[in-house]
């Protein structure tokens, strides 16, 4: 994905107007909205699959069974409001308020979009759930390669459709045609190792399906709330600021989608072992599984972020093409949700962990409605910049709030907030910010700001790395010393 994502904006960029690729964008934000609903069915049947375990295997077929009736029927739906957006036009006003996009773009994204939601509809509505049913049986590493490959075909069809000379609704006719080819052996797969392991079809309950796909509403409005408040920001920016501003705001937010998804990497494999500990009262391990997660953002994130801005101006013309100007006051606030986000992870985990949905739910929408109005009121006065503030904002409000529901939780259930942990890692993303706010308001002294900020920063990963029990920094550099450069290096050293 990282690679996907920094390799397609300058060929987009090569043989797509900058209006065609926003529009393209603005597609795929919507077609992620609208599958909220399934994708939080999805989510809530996860945690039912993990509570049943593979001890109770006709609950648990009955309960994949049911999930996988409601979802097919959820995607039915899903189209259903595709084809009334597109049969009332509000699809047009979504995309084109300022009419700035012509007639014939607009129909092919309608085109598009539909196709998306049929693509849904064949490829994820069932996978989605068999990939979770199949995770109390040791399956996760394996269903994260099919995920894998997922990503790089839908990363490489739209690249030769688009070399090709291939427009917008070419493209998305290939990126459809291409990942259902690519949803037959995954299929053959999944089907292959749920008979392995004495999963069998059995007829499903609409009874119980219905009851799950109630409680999972929760969970789909909470996740409709952060796309709004991740994806849902170009629909409103599109409108406001048009198409060209809105692939200058998505390009710039780029780097922080990457490192969003680097976090992830690192928190969802961590998330079946955390909630074990926690449930087990076991202070010590729920403290190191949370000192894992910080401990990327104090000595990998933290200082990346610092170092990016310095460099970062010359590097993105290039990458763009030189079509898309860039703002660093934009970047750094951008860079600056992703630290925030980081930081909060140990908290975000503790609450959706344990399904606590009612804060969940508060908390998406008062993150929601922080960026979008923040957009609306400071994107006329600030430009794109103003969706920046909006986003840092929001995060920071979603970080405080989850960090207070996690401490509620942890002392209900006798266990303690990692305090020293969390103040070095909040100290982390302050020098951050700051250094990143000098950046922008002193771009020429950056070789006098980069060095005292990642000196800072050594400093206080220093103190982290003190902190870090014994086992967790032996990994670590087991980890690091099984690169050959390294090994190489400490050769050399004891010679």
């Amino acid at each position: 994905m990282i690679l996907a994502q920094i390799a397609l904006v300058p060929i987009y960029l090569s043989h797509w107007s900058v209006t065609m690729y926003g529009t393209w964008l603005a597609v795929q934000s919507l077609a992620s909205i609208i599958s909220s609903l399934d994708y939080g069915h999805h989510e809530f049947l996860a945690y039912e699959f993990l509570r049943i375990g593979r001890e109770n295997r006709p609950r648990l077929s009955l309960t994949i069974w049911s999930g996988v009736s409601i979802g097919l029927l959820i995607s039915v739906a899903q189209i259903v409001v595709v084809f009334l957006f597109l049969a009332t036009g509000a699809l047009n006003g979504l995309l084109d308020k300022a009419q700035t996009i012509d007639a014939d773009l607009l129909h092919d994204a309608g085109v598009v979009l539909m196709l998306q939601a049929f693509v849904w509809l064949l490829n994820n509505s069932v996978t989605g759930l068999l990939f979770r049913a199949l995770a109390p049986f040791g399956y996760f590493p394996r269903m994260a390669w099919w995920n894998l490959g997922s990503s790089v075909v839908s990363a490489i069809a739209p690249v030769f459709a688009v070399m090709l000379g291939a427009k917008l609704l070419a493209t998305g006719l290939v990126v459809a045609v291409a990942t259902t080819v690519f949803s037959i052996p995954i299929y053959i797969d999944l089907f292959r190792w749920l008979r392995r392991e004495q999963i069998p079809f059995c007829a499903p309950s609409l009874r119980l399906g219905l009851r799950n796909f109630f409680y999972s509403t929760a969970v789909s409005g909470k996740g409709l709330l952060e796309n709004a408040r991740q994806h849902g920001v170009r629909l409103v920016l599109a409108p406001l600021a048009g198409a060209a501003s809105l692939t200058a705001f998505s390009t710039m937010r780029t780097g922080a989608n990457i490192a969003v998804q680097g976090m992830g990497t690192v928190t969802q494999p961590l998330m079946p072992d955390l909630m074990l500990f926690l449930h087990q009262r076991d202070q010590m391990r729920s403290e190191a599984a949370f000192s894992t997660v910080w401990f990327v953002l104090v000595a990998v994130l933290a200082p990346a972020m610092v170092v990016i801005q310095s460099f970062v101006e010359p590097f993105y013309l290039l990458w763009t093409r030189g079509r898309v100007p860039f703002n660093p006051a934009l970047f750094a606030s951008l860079s600056l949700t992703v630290l925030v986000y980081a930081l909060a992870q140990p908290a975000i985990a503790v609450v959706r962990g344990n399904n606590l949905l009612r804060p969940q739910l508060f908390l998406s929408a008062l993150a929601a409605v922080v960026v979008v109005g923040g957009i609306y009121l400071l994107v006329p006065n600030l430009g794109i910049l103003g969706g920046g503030v909006a986003l840092a904002t929001a995060e920071v409000v979603a970080a405080v709030g989850y960090q207070i529901v996690a401490h509620r939780w942890l002392r209900r259930n006798e266990l303690k907030w990692p305090k020293q942990y969390s103040f070095i890692a909040t100290t982390s993303v302050l020098i951050a910010a700051l250094a990143m706010g000098a950046l922008v308001l002193s771009p020429q002294a950056r070789f006098i700001i980069l060095p005292v900020a990642l000196l800072l920063l050594l400093g206080n990963c220093w103190q982290y790395w003190r902190l870090l029990p014994a086992l967790i920094r032996q990994h670590v550099v087991r980890i690091v010393g099984s690169f050959p450069g390294v090994r190489k290096l400490y050769a050399f050293g004891k010679l």
